[in-house]
Parts: structure tokens; sequence; C-alpha cells
């Protein structure tokens, strides 16, 4: 049986464009993961891709996680609830072309509901432009969680290319 995905590319030119959601409480914050651990970044991929058929790194070892991770490129913020993680974005910056591409994003399935997405997303685009960037830019596809798109639309970015995958 085949299957048909949808993919969305979408980005974000200036900090201008952005429709900013801000923080629904004082209890959440979003902090650079540093020292950088592959553990977290690891816990995230596999809790938040499961519902949504994240694979391509489920074969990775911990020498793979720690390798990615090393990237002086790769960036990993967390969604904090006072001290609970609450989900995550990796941001990675190209420092030639002064854009970052918002690798990953999620928020555990126990915050859903609470109006985090666009707060989350917000912040991963002023921390990018904030970095230098010229364009933010992110992937998502009709695999992800179904407000994705709509979260990323909602911020002001905007679609510049579309494609169908059949698996």
């Amino acid at each position: 049986m085949t299957e048909k995905i949808y993919r969305s590319y979408l980005e974000i030119r200036s900090l201008d464009e952005l429709k900013e959601v801000k923080k629904p409480s004082e209890n959440y914050s979003v902090e650079l993961n540093d020292p950088k651990d592959f553990q977290l970044n690891k816990f995230f991929y596999k809790t938040i891709g499961k519902n949504c058929q994240w694979i391509d790194r489920l074969i990775w070892t911990d020498l793979n996680w720690i390798d990615y991770v090393s990237n002086d490129q790769l960036f990993t913020y967390i969604l904090k609830d006072k001290n609970e993680i609450a989900g995550y974005f990796e941001l990675l910056f190209n420092k030639q072309s002064k854009e970052a591409e918002i690798a990953y994003f999620g928020i555990l399935e126990e915050y859903f509901g609470k109006k985090l997405g666009g707060y989350l997303l917000s912040e991963a685009i002023k921390r990018s432009f904030n970095m230098g960037s010229r364009r933010v830019w992110v992937h998502t596809c009709s695999l992800d969680h179904k407000n994705a798109l709509k979260n990323y639309l909602a911020r002001g970015m905007k679609n510049f290319k579309s494609e169908t995958l059949i698996r």
C-alpha cells in the first residue's frame, strides 16, 4: 500500500514579518541547552517524533548523536515549565549564508492544548534572527502535528515550495 505525504517548505525573511505569540504564563521559559547534551536531543526526537513518524535517526548510535550535537552550528533550545521540560527546537545556523533552519521543533504531548506552539515558534524565529539570520526556514509534512502548518503560517512564514512524496 502506498501513502501520500505532503511536504511544505516555509520561510520568513524579516523579524518584522513575525506575528509573535507572547509567553502564555511566567511559568514558561526557553533556554539554550548549554552545555550540549545529546541525550536530551535524542529524548525529544524519540518522544515527540513517535507520533510524527520521525524515523531517520532511530538507528543512530550514541556516537552518531554526539557527533550531531557537537556541530558548532547546532543550537538546541528547551521549553521549560518551571523546571520541567515541555518542548524544544533545534536551530542549524549557516554562518556563510546567514540562514537558520528550524531542524526539529515540538512540544511534549502532556503540554498540548496550552497554546505553547505559537510561543515556542515565535521564540525560535526571534532567536534565529538574533543570531544574524537573514532568512529562517523550516519544512513540515502531513505526518507532523495537525497544527504544525497552521502555526508556521500564523507566525508569518510563507510557503516557498511544496511537494508530494509517495512511500
